[in-house]
């Protein structure tokens, strides 16, 4: 592959008590093929050893850079303040815990410039606590436009990619669950997001992540996302609800699938 910079990614790492995984995380930002990125680690105020680890290897590489809250404030402070400190015209996002390829910005960022394209994202592999393939990758449509969007938040957050030249400077509410969904519905107004279709980043699912919590909570967190966010009434954001309750089971219909190249 012919590696070309098209510009500073900055890659948007929020963080809290994943001393554990967030090695292999950084690792997989520093395998990258294309060089020319920052990582900015915002810490919502872990209390294992996230800070000394992210410190002793960003001694070797100083576009890694760590930043700590004063307190601990939730995914969404930690994720604007990483924005706010982003010098990038590309914005991608890696939570602490999960993994990219290699080729991962190359690949996406040459199909956003092929097709100018401004918002995208791409299928994810899954892995286990450890780091084991469960067999699974997740996908969805080609092209979301906002309506599409509105109907269930198809990208995975770590596969995300916009431009912020076109798209510009995102700042994301302050709601304790579904920040990156509200983003995208933000991003989605000024544009579709649209899929590249390699799996280029793996997802892992830990207990207490969104996947694994009941349908009631699921049911509470999408209403105040159309209720607070998005500022529809008590009609709308109920039928909303339902939508992304009915959309949720058939993605796992359609886009759950066995791993394979998605077509």
């Amino acid at each position: 592959m012919k590696i070309t910079s098209h510009g500073l990614v900055s890659v948007i790492t929020p963080t809290y008590n994943c001393g554990k995984y967030i090695t292999e995380t950084i690792k997989s930002v520093l395998a990258q093929t294309y060089t020319d990125w920052e990582m900015i680690i915002v810490d919502d105020c872990s209390t294992d050893d996230t800070k000394y680890i992210v410190e002793e290897i960003s001694k070797n590489d100083n576009r890694i850079k760590y930043y700590c809250l004063k307190k601990n404030s939730g995914a969404a402070i930690a994720r604007n303040t990483a924005l706010k400190l982003a010098s990038g015209r590309w914005i991608a996002f890696l939570d602490s815990d999960d993994l990219w390829m290699e080729t991962k910005l190359q690949e996406q960022i040459d199909f956003m410039i092929n097709e100018n394209y401004s918002f995208t994202y791409t299928p994810y592999d899954v892995i286990d606590n450890r780091g084991n393939p469960i067999g699974k990758i997740v996908s969805g449509p080609k092209h979301i436009s906002r309506a599409g969007m509105l109907s269930y938040c198809w990208p995975g957050c770590l596969t995300v990619i916009y431009d912020r030249k076109k798209i510009g400077d995102i700042c994301i509410p302050d709601i304790k669950k579904n920040n990156d969904y509200a983003m995208w519905l933000l991003i989605c107004r000024k544009s579709c997001c649209h899929r590249y279709c390699n799996v280029l980043s793996r997802y892992r699912i830990r207990d207490g992540s969104i996947s694994r919590v009941g349908i009631f909570r699921l049911i509470k967190w999408h209403y105040r996302l159309f209720r607070i966010v998005e500022q529809t009434n008590i009609v709308t954001s109920m039928l909303l609800t339902f939508n992304n309750i009915l959309f949720g089971t058939i993605k796992k219909l359609i886009y759950n699938k066995p791993y394979k190249h998605i077509q």
